[in-house]
């Protein structure tokens, strides 16, 4: 009888490690698994990060920098800064695609500072209160300088 029980027991361990493994292989990808999925999760268009900031980043802040000068008088112009708010605050989504060369965690952190400065300008702007987007404007920029002064050497200093 008692051997009768072990071999139950050993065959309710054996199928409950097997349910595990089941679980654990379905929700945990295996690296062809996770690259798959990464690649639909997403990747880079342009991995030259001189490139990206160019053609996504710069113009967007140009045309930031004169809508947000002066407080708006007209829709037109706050349309333009929550778009262009909007886009920056995305980017920074977009910046986390980006692998560095070193210092992924500073790299996470000032991707994640341009995602919610950007997101909070364009809550400002939406609610069309000028000197509160200002502020995050500028808290916007003066996280991209300091990000700037760690991965590109200081150069290409923005000024509000």
């Amino acid at each position: 009888m008692r051997n009768l029980h072990h071999k139950q027991f050993v065959g309710s361990v054996a199928l409950l490690g097997l349910a595990i493994a089941l679980i654990w292989s379905q929700s945990t990808p295996t690296l062809a698994g996770s690259d798959a999925k990464k690649t639909q999760a997403g990747v880079p268009v342009e991995p030259d990060m001189h490139e990206f900031m160019e053609y996504v980043f710069q113009p967007t802040y140009k045309r930031l920098k004169q809508a947000i000068a002066a407080e708006p008088d007209n829709r037109k112009v706050w349309k333009a800064i929550k778009s262009d708010a909007l886009i920056l605050a995305e980017g920074g989504n977009l910046l986390l695609l980006h692998d560095p060369q070193n210092d992924r965690s500073s790299w996470n952190e000032y991707s994640q500072d341009v995602r919610k400065e950007g997101g909070l300008l364009y809550k400002a702007a939406k609610s069309k209160d000028f000197k509160t987007a200002r502020k995050h404007y500028v808290a916007m920029l003066k996280n991209c300088n300091a990000c700037h002064q760690k991965f590109a050497d200081g150069e290409h200093q923005l000024t509000p």
